[in-house]
């Protein structure tokens, strides 16, 4: 019998490939027809995995989710960019493979940050997700997120509406 385990953990240089593949796989998936075609592939590869092997030396929240051995996904996370207080956390990325979307890993590794985020003395956490991403938004909603700000960011040239989630730790 072989057993398949699957981890969230912190992630290592040796993950940047896996990483980068997540990243693309996830970003074409989840933004292709919101994020103009040209910028998207530009944001891509940009975040090659040469990119991603210097992020993971430097980023201390930075959390994968390995299933039998493989990248399925990745979280970044640290202080609110916003700084309104010492005890406000944001998550800043989070994407799953699509193959490995829909059956509960994207809760674990939420789960993994949260814990490690409360570990850090963090009470309240923020994330961002584009309006038009609706398994995000779903996503944040069921994990108890609360809506509490809307905001714009523009990418390509075009102006993209952002929700941004309030959780409790």
């Amino acid at each position: 019998m072989t057993a398949l385990v699957i981890d969230v953990r912190k992630g290592r240089p040796a993950d940047a490939e896996g990483i980068a593949d997540v990243h693309a796989a996830a970003w074409r998936e989840a933004y292709s027809g919101l994020i103009p075609a040209v910028a998207l592939e530009r944001m891509i590869v940009r975040r090659s995995a040469p990119w991603w092997r210097e992020a993971v030396a430097k980023k201390r929240g930075l959390l994968v989710l390995d299933v039998g051995g493989k990248v399925a996904g990745y979280t970044t996370f640290g202080a609110a960019r916003t700084r309104t207080s010492a005890t406000v956390a944001e998550v800043q990325e989070f994407y799953l493979a699509p193959e490995y979307q829909g059956i509960g890993l994207g809760a674990r590794l939420f789960a993994g940050a949260v814990k490690m985020l409360r570990a850090q003395g963090y009470v309240r956490l923020v994330i961002r997700a584009l309006a038009e991403n609706d398994r995000a938004v779903t996503f944040y909603e069921r994990r108890g997120g609360r809506l509490v700000a809307r905001s714009e960011e523009t990418l390509g040239g075009k102006a993209l509406p952002c929700l941004w989630f309030e959780f409790r730790l």
